[in-house]
């Protein structure tokens, strides 16, 4: 079975696919906190301000069968030109990913994009790989195509994961989890010009934003 929080039709918001098109599923559960308050301060990711608790988010739901969870989604996708897209987020996903998923996905048209935190092996299959290393949790995931680093983070800092190879390296300047979306957030803003100064001291990496929270939209 499949449990899936949310599901949604928005743009991708960060790193190198930002501004495309794509029908985000955020799976339940992560290995790194249990998305509960009462846990957060003694979590190895403390700083998350997603909620990935449960399957009662818009269009969330269990799903008994790959196809059944592919054929949710599709539905989500417009009837309009372009290549279908989906995010596999969390959460964690690769707690569920796997390749019969995968397959469904391709099935139905997707193209196959992840977000994930690298301490899981990756199925084969995925078009798009993206590893958000969190705090001191071991990366087992070695390639990808994109490195997306929440900056800064003590225990994570940029110079340790020079060693995964990627086509893109990002900084995301951390936010605080207890603001909202739209409200004055002064650590963002802080962590933004700390980004922006590692990132021209340091060229390999870019700078990226999160675009949907600017916007305004899912």
């Amino acid at each position: 079975m499949y449990r899936v929080k949310e599901a949604f039709y928005t743009l991708q918001g960060e790193g190198a696919q930002a501004g495309r098109a794509a029908v985000f599923c955020r799976f339940s559960k992560c290995n790194l906190w249990t998305g509960r308050e009462k846990d957060r301060a003694a979590a190895v990711c403390h700083f998350c301000d997603t909620d990935f608790v449960g399957t009662d988010g818009q269009n969330g739901g269990r799903f008994e069968t790959a196809v059944e969870l592919a054929e949710h989604i599709r539905k989500l996708w417009p009837d309009a030109p372009g290549r279908p897209y989906v995010v596999c987020t969390g959460g964690e996903p690769l707690l569920q990913l796997d390749k019969p998923l995968i397959d469904a996905f391709h099935a139905a048209g997707f193209e196959v994009g992840v977000e994930t935190n690298g301490t899981l092996p990756a199925p084969e299959g995925i078009d798009w790989l993206c590893v958000s290393p969190k705090a001191d949790a071991e990366v087992v995931i070695t390639q990808c195509d994109e490195l997306k680093l929440v900056y800064p983070q003590p225990l994570a800092q940029p110079e340790r994961f020079l060693g995964i190879r990627a086509r893109h390296y990002f900084l995301s300047p951390m936010a605080s989890p207890s603001v909202p979306d739209q409200g004055d957030d002064p650590v963002k803003r802080s962590n933004t010009q700390k980004a922006t100064e590692y990132c021209l001291a340091h060229p390999r990496w870019r700078l990226t934003l999160q675009m949907h929270k600017i916007l305004g939209i899912d």
